[in-house]
């Protein structure tokens, strides 16, 4: 397994947010192979999906790319999610920064650009629908489509979005 992304949507509910860990951590544990090499996850860390799948790379003793989207990208995050983000960034193997200012809409789009720069696959937390706003999961996937990057889609049983 190298170069695996990771998008989902934000501000899941816990109940679906323990759903999404255990199906993560199955997708990391079906893709590593004995004796081969350590994955490799590439996650910009946001809050839910990103931050689950980063841990469970390193839990699993891969190595973490970190894809920072803008320099204020870490006081957009929700405050609760701040020594999570900070753990992670340091625990990265590699840290590749965006060009950008501002966190809004146009830099996430450009950090998940860059993040698919770096995969050969794309975990999707996704429900199907379109994106409710520009840069959200449903444009990474169709991203990853049109770059014909393997997608796999993840909404396991019961998963809910508000």
């Amino acid at each position: 397994m190298t170069g695996v992304a990771i998008t989902g949507h934000r501000g899941l509910p816990a109940a679906t947010l323990d759903l999404v860990d255990r199906a993560l951590r199955l997708e990391v544990a079906l893709r590593m192979r004995p004796g081969g090499p350590p994955p490799v996850g590439v996650s910009c860390l946001a809050h839910g999906p990103d931050s689950l799948f980063a841990q469970t790379i390193l839990d699993a003793g891969g190595r973490l790319i970190a894809v920072v989207p803008a320099r204020r990208y870490r006081d957009s995050l929700p405050a609760s999610h701040h020594a999570a983000y900070d753990r992670l960034l340091a625990a990265a193997d590699r840290v590749i920064e965006v060009d950008r200012e501002e966190s809004n809409s146009e830099a996430h789009q450009a950090g998940s650009l860059r993040m698919l720069d770096e995969a050969g696959e794309l975990l999707a937390v996704w429900d199907g629908l379109p994106a409710r706003g520009f840069g959200g999961t449903a444009d990474v996937v169709a991203t990853a489509h049109a770059r014909g990057l393997p997608v796999t889609v993840l909404w396991p049983e019961g998963s809910e979005r508000p």
